[in-house]
């Protein structure tokens, strides 16, 4: 306190006037105001506001009842089912961490997290029994495991003790929940990807999941009567922490297991669904099936998406059906979204090239944050708001990451100087917007040029054959680096020659960016849907 401040003499922060800001206080707030209002529909069953409020207390009472509390770790293993939705709440109100473990990995990366967050709970959902019982046979730590049987699954073995609905018979609907002893305490665990070596733990705190949680709904516009499908795993960043954001604004979860377009398209007619969020290759889906299938909708939908930018053969697609796409860009070390592609009045009348390349961009700073920069990211020096000069793109504020669990090194190597190093290559543009060129490591230089993966891809992507695309580097005795394309087709019965794709590119951009190598295959992904470039990278190596 400085005594010479008038504003600071006798003036005392006290819990009359200061609260640690955590996201759990918005699902009491909603279930206090829609008690009766559905907050949750999963298949025939429907969850008001106030029986997900009770059964959140159950989850955190009896959690408590079992020594769970402060600096535990509970891991959950679900799809996109109110199960996982009470933990996002019910975990966290024990004092506890909450892990959600991505369903698509194998049982030793999964032994590795459990073992790494030192997970004294698992509750896990009786369809990932195999990939479980796998990752436990090895694991160093040996959880309390408590099954989901979930009556909308297919059923599997139980490995543990204790059902799910009989473990909530142990907590009090009336529990007295704990609030954070500071926002900075950590609530969620999240391991990244791991594309090389094992997952990172991403540490989040209260304080940023609370101003995620609030800047999602402003962003895309949800309010009370919106209807949110979860096309976005849960698993991922806390589902960008729209777990929290569509609570808060007392509107209504649609769940879904698992994700195919036919099922997409029926629930959005059947419960009127207004807003989602998925990756790219969730869009790609939805825009590629067949016509006969591709509904007409009464009234707009909102789906944001992130990471790349959304090709526009892809919006060409969607937004005939009813679809509004909304270019989101972040990471899990910042919460799921960072920046949105903020849409401008004037942008209206451009024609369908010109809108989808105003939504390549990856645009401005989401409030939640408070800083970015495109520059040197050891100088900090900014770059030139030209849309020409790259640097990496860098962030700062409430919603970046503690840093990574167990992992001093990486944490500082990120974090050092006050900014987040995000590790992506970008310009800033004369208006302020950001547009993402490529991931540092993926930028093609060939004979001392630099090429933009992301550029080629999205050229290729306005082939009418091409389904799927990924350009890496491929050693070149010449050049030193040429551009490698990695093609998937949409129908593998139709020809389609490598002349006739590096025709169609040098047809459309400078004769140095097109690809002098073409491959067909079915690209790799990640578990998280994203493309595998660094096994790209090896076959390109061996051609």
């Amino acid at each position: 306190m400085n005594p010479t401040n008038p504003f600071e003499i006798d003036l005392e922060r006290r819990p009359s006037n200061y609260q640690p800001l955590t996201p759990l206080t918005l699902l009491e707030r909603s279930a206090g105001i829609y008690r009766d209002k559905t907050a949750i529909i999963h298949g025939s069953q429907r969850i008001s506001y106030k029986d997900f409020w009770h059964r959140s207390c159950r989850l955190a009472s009896a959690l408590s009842g079992r020594g769970i509390g402060r600096g535990d770790t509970v891991s959950v293993m679900a799809p996109n089912i109110p199960q996982l939705l009470e933990a996002h709440l019910g975990v966290p109100m024990s004092g506890a961490v909450l892990n959600a473990l991505n369903m698509r990995l194998d049982g030793v990366t999964i032994r590795h997290i459990l073992d790494h967050g030192e997970a004294k709970v698992l509750i896990t959902d009786t369809e990932f029994a195999p990939v479980i019982r796998e990752a436990l046979s090895s694991s160093n730590k040996k959880p309390l495991v408590i099954d989901i049987d979930d009556p909308e699954g297919d059923g599997g073995e139980k490995l543990g003790s204790l059902d799910y609905e009989d473990f909530l018979k142990e907590g009090d609907p009336d529990f007295e929940w704990k609030m954070p002893e500071d926002e900075w305490d950590a609530i969620s665990l999240n391991y990244t990807s791991g594309t090389t070596g094992n997952p990172k733990g991403v540490v989040c705190h209260h304080r940023g999941a609370y101003l995620a949680a609030m800047s999602n709904p402003m962003m895309i516009g949800l309010g009370s009567e919106s209807k949110y499908l979860w096309t976005l795993p849960m698993f991922h960043c806390n589902g960008w922490c729209f777990t929290w954001g569509v609570s808060a604004m007392g509107a209504t979860h649609v769940c879904l297991r698992k994700f195919d377009p036919a099922s997409v398209f029926r629930l959005i007619e059947e419960h009127g669904v207004t807003h989602q969020c998925g990756a790219p290759i969730i869009l790609n889906a939805m825009a590629n099936v067949p016509d006969e299938v591709k509904p007409k909708l009464d009234t707009k939908v909102i789906i944001a998406t992130g990471g790349a930018a959304p090709p526009s053969a892809v919006i060409a697609s969607l937004e005939p059906m009813g679809f509004e796409v909304i270019h989101l860009y972040g990471l899990t070390e910042v919460y799921g979204p960072a920046t949105i592609c903020a849409w401008q009045k004037s942008w209206d009348d451009l024609d369908l090239e010109g809108r989808a390349a105003k939504k390549a961009r990856q645009g401005v700073l989401y409030p939640s944050l408070n800083g970015i920069r495109i520059g040197d990211p050891e100088t900090l020096e900014a770059a030139p708001a030209d849309g020409k000069t790259m640097g990496e793109l860098m962030l700062r504020g409430n919603t970046i990451m503690k840093g990574y669990l167990k992992n001093f090194a990486e944490s500082e190597k990120s974090l050092k100087d006050g900014w987040y190093r995000t590790g992506d290559l970008g310009v800033m543009h004369p208006d302020g917007y950001i547009e993402i060129k490529d991931r540092s490591k993926d930028i093609i230089i060939s004979g001392g040029e630099n090429i933009s993966s992301l550029e080629v891809e999205e050229t290729l992507y306005r082939h009418p054959q091409i389904l799927e695309a990924a350009v890496v580097a491929r050693p070149d005795e010449k050049w030193g680096e040429t551009p490698c394309a990695f093609i998937t087709l949409k129908d593998p019965s139709v020809e389609v020659s490598s002349e006739e794709i590096i025709q169609f590119c040098r047809d459309q951009m400078a004769h140095y960016k097109i690809p002098k190598t073409v491959v067909f295959l079915e690209l790799p992904k990640t578990s998280t849907g994203k493309i595998q470039k660094h096994v790209l990278r090896e076959k390109a190596m061996a051609l």
